[in-house]
C-alpha cells in the first residue's frame, strides 16, 4: 500500500481507507472495503462505525505499520477472521484459528432449527441433552447453551486443537459449566437412548472441487473439517445417522448441515440407517441445506 510516484501518504482514516479498498480490491479481494474497514477498526481497537465518526483522524506509525501488514497478509488471501482472530456468529463474537472452520452464514440455520426444536421440547417438560459432533470452534454448542439455560450438550472433535478453541469460547460466553468438550470420532462414546439431539456440521467438500474453492478456504482452513473422503462422499453423513438411530431418544432429532444438491442422497442414507421423517431446509440461495431426521 506504498504511495505512487508523487501522490502523498495518507495520513487520515478516510485517506487510508480509500488507499487500502484499492489495494485489495487490486488483489481481487471481492469485499475490499468491507474488508479495509474490518481491518482497520481491528488495528485501532473501535467500531466499524467509528471510522466515519472519526474520519479525519490521523493514525499513528505503530497503527500504520499494522494496518500495513493486515492489508498486505489479506492481499495474500489470508481471511479476515485469521487476521482479527475472530468472527461474529449468531450474534456473538468466537474467537477463531487455522485450526477451525471460519463460521458461516449457513449454518445459523442449523442453530435456529435446532433451538426451535429445543424449546418446543422444554414446553413438553422433556429433556434437553444434545450433541455437537464436530464442533469446530464450537460456535454451534455456545449458541445453543446460550439460547436454552437448562441445556446440557456433549461436544465433540477429532482435533486437539479445535477442542482448545471450543473451550476457550465456551469460558468467553459463560456456559463452559453445561457444555462437556471431548475427543472422540462421531457418536461413538455416547449411550444409547440417551440424547435428545444431535447436530452436526461435517465435511461434505468434495476434493475434486479443491481447486474451485476461494484461496482464503482452500488454503487456509483445516482439510480435515472440509473434505469428504473421495472414494466415499457420504461416509461421515453413514456415520452420523447410524449413531444417531441409535443414540436418540424416541422424539428425538438429528440435524445435519449438508452440501447442495445432496439431497436425494443423504435422504436415502438417512432412511437406511433407520431414521424417519426426513426434511430438508434451504438456505437463503434456494439450496437444501439442512437435514432432519428422527428414530422410527
Amino acid at each position: 500500500m506504498a504511495p505512487k510516484e508523487g501522490e502523498a501518504p495518507p495520513r487520515t482514516i478516510l485517506e487510508f481507507l480509500g488507499r487500502a479498498s484499492a489495494f485489495l480490491a487490486n488483489r481481487g479481494i471481492p469485499s475490499a472495503r468491507l474488508d479495509a474497514e474490518v481491518l482497520l477498526a481491528h488495528v485501532l481497537g473501535v467500531r466499524r462505525l467509528d471510522l466515519y465518526l472519526e474520519h479525519e483522524r490521523r493514525l499513528a506509525p505503530r497503527e500504520v505499520d499494522a494496518y500495513r501488514d493486515l492489508l498486505r497478509r489479506r492481499g495474500e488471501r489470508e481471511p479476515v477472521a485469521h487476521l482479527t482472530g475472530e468472527r461474529e456468529f449468531f450474534g456473538l463474537r468466537f474467537r477463531v484459528s487455522p485450526a477451525v472452520l471460519v463460521p458461516r452464514p449457513e449454518t445459523e440455520g442449523l442453530v435456529e432449527e435446532a433451538l426451535d426444536f429445543l424449546r418446543g421440547r422444554e414446553a413438553e417438560g422433556r429433556g434437553t441433552l444434545a450433541a455437537d459432533v464436530g464442533t469446530g470452534s464450537g460456535c454451534v454448542a455456545v449458541a445453543l447453551a446460550r439460547g436454552i439455560p437448562s441445556l446440557r450438550l456433549l461436544a465433540t472433535d477429532r482435533s486437539s486443537a479445535a477442542l482448545a478453541v471450543a473451550r476457550e469460547n465456551a469460558r468467553a460466553h459463560g456456559v463452559e459449566r453445561r457444555v462437556r468438550f471431548a475427543r472422540a470420532d462421531f457418536l461413538e462414546a455416547v449411550l444409547d437412548r440417551s440424547l435428545d439431539l444431535v447436530v452436526s456440521n461435517p465435511p461434505y467438500v468434495d476434493p475434486a472441487g479443491k481447486d474451485a474453492l476461494p484461496p482464503e478456504v482452500r488454503d487456509h482452513e483445516p482439510p480435515e473439517a472440509l473434505f469428504v473422503p473421495a472414494a466415499d462422499p457420504l461416509a461421515f453423513v453413514r456415520a452420523l445417522a447410524t449413531g444417531a438411530a441409535r443414540v436418540l431418544r424416541p422424539g428425538g432429532l438429528l440435524l445435519l448441515e449438508i452440501a447442495a444438491g445432496s439431497r436425494e442422497a443423504v435422504e436415502a442414507e438417512l432412511l437406511r440407517s433407520g431414521l424417519r421423517e426426513v426434511s430438508f431446509r434451504r438456505d437463503l440461495a434456494g439450496f437444501d441445506r439442512i437435514a432432519r431426521s428422527g428414530p422410527g
